[in-house]
């Protein structure tokens, strides 16, 4: 069978695919799981593509992760024995979008017979829709890939894996429907509690201000406003007139608190919450799921919930909705998560 590289969009090879190794199960290595099981392997890049695969997926398959937690995954680069392990995937999932380029031209290059690498981001948004900001620059060539922070991408990208998965192995077409029924249920709730609660922020304060801009589709969907983000598009630090400019904006703007990384400390932030009064809040994140593996918060909707919660609050508002919604899953992720 013919190699087939997937983003069923146009795009050069070699940014047509995505990183992942489908790996092991919980208890067995990747090489016991491709040889004593008839599953579908499927590898993901980031951690939150590899929880919306994993509640779509159920027990029919077999995921593991590859760019571990807590991981720059725009600048991460894959170990050779990555090679090894992207080889025996049968379906590899990135997120596309020039997230992961050296892993998806290392997954190019090692593709076994009839795998495909698929970009979901790609898929799910149109070159027409692409933003470019602060963190990522139009002249860069490189649009702000996180999709996945907004709902309603999040459920685009859990249905394009229904139908991958389902493309691949239709006797579990059933499982594959209703796992994404329930994780899409779940994930609209969310959607509609934070267009609730975000009714409680004060007038004119959706505004955000971040280590790194994660949220440029999610604000532009419920209607915030993103006014800086420290991190330049070479993450690099940012120099003193563009702290200064960024001081004068939440000076002028009077914006209650800024938004930092647990993953990535930023002094800079620290550094104009002290010089403007701003509240510094350091616990947001964007492709690193909360709490450990097998944790009910380690999940795509763990991960939304404390994120949605916490910047609705730092804001001025309450979260009662967003705070009640239930992420429990009716399945158990089995994913393998690298640490």
């Amino acid at each position: 069978m013919k190699k087939s590289l997937v983003t069923r969009v146009a795009v050069p090879m070699a940014i047509a695919g995505a990183l992942l190794l489908a790996g092991c199960s919980s208890d067995s290595s990747t090489e016991d799981s491709a040889a004593g099981s008839d599953k579908l392997l499927i590898a993901t890049t980031v951690s939150p593509i590899t929880s919306i695969a994993s509640r779509v997926g159920g027990d029919c398959v077999v995921i593991e992760g590859i760019v571990p937690e807590g991981t720059n995954s725009h600048t991460f680069e894959p170990a050779p024995q990555v090679a090894e392990l992207v080889s025996t995937a049968d379906l590899i999932l990135v997120n596309g979008l020039k997230l992961e380029d050296p892993t998806i031209e290392l997954a190019a290059a090692n593709l076994k017979d009839g795998a495909e690498i698929v970009e979901l981001g790609t898929l799910a948004l149109p070159e027409s829709e692409y933003l470019y900001d602060f963190s990522f620059p139009e002249e860069d060539g490189k649009p702000n890939p996180h999709l996945w922070t907004d709902p309603g991408y999040a459920i685009e990208y859990a249905a394009l894996v229904r139908d991958l998965l389902t493309e691949r192995d239709p006797d579990c077409a059933d499982t594959f429907a209703a796992n994404y029924e329930s994780f899409a249920a779940q994930a609209q709730a969310l959607g509609d509690a934070v267009r609730m609660d975000q009714e409680t922020v004060p007038a004119g304060n959706l505004k955000l201000l971040t280590y790194h801009d994660a949220y440029a589709y999610f604000a532009k969907n419920f209607g915030w406003t993103v006014i800086g983000a420290v991190q330049p598009g070479d993450f690099a630090e940012p120099t003193p007139s563009e702290v200064a400019d960024l001081i004068r904006q939440v000076e002028n703007e009077n914006v209650p608190t800024i938004f930092g990384s647990e993953v990535f400390p930023s002094p800079i932030l620290e550094e104009i919450g002290r010089a403007t009064g701003a509240r510094y809040e350091d616990s947001l994140r964007d492709d690193d799921l909360p709490g450990a593996p097998g944790e009910l918060n380690h999940s795509w909707l763990g991960l939304m919930q404390y994120n949605f919660a916490t910047m609705i609050k730092g804001l001025g508002g309450t979260s009662t909705n967003v705070d009640a919604v239930d992420i429990t899953s009716p399945i158990k992720d089995n994913a393998v998560y690298p640490q």
